[in-house]
């Protein structure tokens, strides 16, 4: 397969750097990497690169990571083959989404082996190829989760917490498992959370009904980061913080926001913001196959899903994940909580490429890290998505 052009200058657009936002900026991309950027003013172009002429209005932002990722465009993680995975990183770009983390589902041990053993077939040998956005590993979402707090995951399927299994697991997945979400109040979930965070693996505490205290010794286990907050976890009481009351008040937390105005209310958002502040916050859309088609029914995890007026249900009534655009969150967040285009773009790249240990590649605009570029207008449209310096989406 012949190599798809992956050197270009960007110019006269805004770059969000980690630092600042350049006005009337450029951007060299060489060989799929960040060669320079900066003021127009110190612009050569010596190598006669292709440019690409923008306008002062758009933005130059870093790809866009999703770790809380099942679907879209009509496929799914669990469909446990590869094209549903092409299918996935072909169209990601559309919405700025440059890598991203394969979510799995609480599922028969048999098809999340499958699943887990298909990832690994696409990361080791087809994400190599230019298929668009990355797949940098697994969000094991379940099995190991409390039924009390089971959401849209199958309670059919739900697993005692066990480091045996988790292993094998992992071994499946050709250790690509970053982060597992799971209820440590369940027995053996704090001996799972430990193992988990002696091995580098995210622990991360979701479908639980776990008390304040729970969480603490969760945390004080190696638990330090929330799945999809306030949604699959004991509320927050004023006489019995729980979940989400624990998220809002340890420091240490990090969490996942669905930042739809469905799942979390804006005001419940901004108030998010206010308590955690823009380091701790990670944008997710945990989006499902509906994801890019019309609304109609569809299925997650071998349940039947309607999806209408942008929210997905159970025919229960259950929220099922989302079909929420990673571009649509960083424009909600940024309208709901009044926080900058900058701070915006960070909970959706820079927090998640240092959670997911990808931040010497990924994340933010600097020198040497992959070309993934995503240019933006002021309401987060988006015009065109490079992947790797490779053009993988051009908008109209």
């Amino acid at each position: 397969m012949t190599s798809k052009q992956n050197s270009y200058s960007l110019l006269s657009m805004k770059i969000v750097t980690e630092e600042e936002v350049i006005e009337n900026g450029y951007l060299i991309i060489k060989q799929g990497k960040i060669a320079d950027f900066g003021h127009l003013n110190h612009y050569t172009n010596d190598e006669n690169l292709t440019e690409i002429h923008f306008s002062e209005e758009l933005y130059a932002s870093p790809g866009f990571i999703d770790i809380h990722i099942h679907g879209l465009n009509g496929a799914d993680v669990m469909d446990a083959n590869i094209e549903s995975l092409i299918s996935m990183a072909e169209t990601l770009p559309k919405e700025g989404t440059t890598s991203f983390l394969a979510t799995t589902i609480t599922q028969d041990k048999k098809e999340l082996e499958k699943a887990l053993r298909n990832v690994n077939s696409f990361i080791s040998s087809l994400n190599q190829r230019d298929v668009g956005s990355e797949a940098l590993g697994v969000h094991l979402e379940g099995p190991f989760i409390n039924e009390i707090r089971a959401g849209a995951q199958p309670p059919a399927f739900i697993l005692e917490p066990s480091i045996e299994t988790f292993r094998h697991f992992q071994s499946e997945s050709g250790h690509h498992i970053k982060l597992v979400t799971l209820a440590p109040e369940c027995k053996n979930g704090l001996e799972l959370v430990k193992y988990l965070s002696d091995t580098g693996v995210i622990a991360s505490i979701g479908h639980s009904d776990a008390l304040y205290t729970e969480v603490v010794k969760a945390m004080e286990a190696g638990a330090e980061h929330i799945t999809h907050f306030f949604n699959g976890m004991k509320g927050s009481h004023h006489r019995e913080p729980g979940v989400a009351g624990a998220g809002l008040a340890l420091p240490e937390l990090f969490l996942e926001l669905i930042a739809d105005g469905i799942h979390v209310h804006p005001a419940m958002v901004k108030a998010t913001f206010l308590a955690k502040g823009v380091d701790k916050i990670l944008l997710i859309t945990d989006s499902m196959r509906a994801k890019w088609l019309d609304d109609g029914e569809y299925e997650l995890g071998g349940q039947k899903v309607m999806v209408e007026n942008q929210t997905a249900l159970l025919e229960d009534g259950t929220l099922a994940g989302s079909v929420l655009k990673m571009n649509d969150a960083v424009r909600n967040m940024k309208r709901f909580t009044d926080c900058t285009i900058q701070e915006a773009i960070q909970m959706a790249s820079a927090n998640p490429a240092k959670r997911i240990h990808a931040w010497d590649r990924k994340g933010s605009i600097a020198i040497g890290k992959d070309a993934d570029i995503v240019i933006l207008d002021e309401d987060m449209h988006v015009k065109m998505t490079f992947c790797k310096g490779i053009l993988s989406y051009k908008g109209e």
